[in-house]
């Protein structure tokens, strides 16, 4: 269940993103007409909200490990998934390893087919940033134990953020 509700509040991130905080009936009819269940729903509308409140930071640090790709040419799917895993992480609704994997099959579900690799990347990076300096060093234990040394991690959000001219930044027409 948790999954479900991680993913309506995505969705529910990228609608309030898209027509606004002001829209929300409008947005709560869209959803209500989906066939998740009501306890999801009921869920996902304050994981959405709380993660809107906290955009501000969540953007402001997204932009300062990825200047490249800066949240407003990121796009709108990966900036919600983005501001979701940055409030889970931050208000320890789940360990970082747990929600980092959640976004990553978020973006891979949702997005581009670079998006998994940059958003990956990015909260590796974010995640360093936790207060909570025990949860991230047990994600990296997690991963030393699956022989991942942490380089590869760099390697990608490389390869995502390169700014290549020949092609737009995924899911974004400029």
């Amino acid at each position: 269940m948790q999954r479900d509700i991680r993913r309506l509040a995505m969705q529910l991130l990228y609608q309030i993103d898209l027509r606004g905080e002001a829209d929300r009936e409008a947005i709560a009819q869209a959803i209500d007409a989906d066939h998740d269940s009501q306890t999801v729903r009921d869920a996902a509308w304050p994981l959405a909200e709380s993660a809107w409140a906290a955009r501000a930071t969540a953007d402001t640090l997204a932009t300062e490990l990825a200047p490249d790709w800066p949240t407003h040419r990121q796009p709108p799917i990966d900036r919600a998934i983005l501001r979701l895993a940055w409030y889970e992480m931050t208000n320890e609704r789940a360990p970082i390893n747990v929600v980092i994997n959640e976004a990553v099959e978020l973006a891979k579900h949702y997005s581009t087919d670079q998006s998994a690799a940059f958003v990956n990347g990015l909260l590796d990076k974010m995640a360093g940033r936790v207060g909570d300096a025990d949860d991230a060093k047990a994600g990296d234990q997690e991963s030393r134990k699956a022989g991942d040394d942490g380089r590869e991690n760099d390697t990608w959000l490389a390869g995502a953020l390169r700014d290549d001219e020949s092609r737009p930044p995924p899911g974004t027409t400029e």
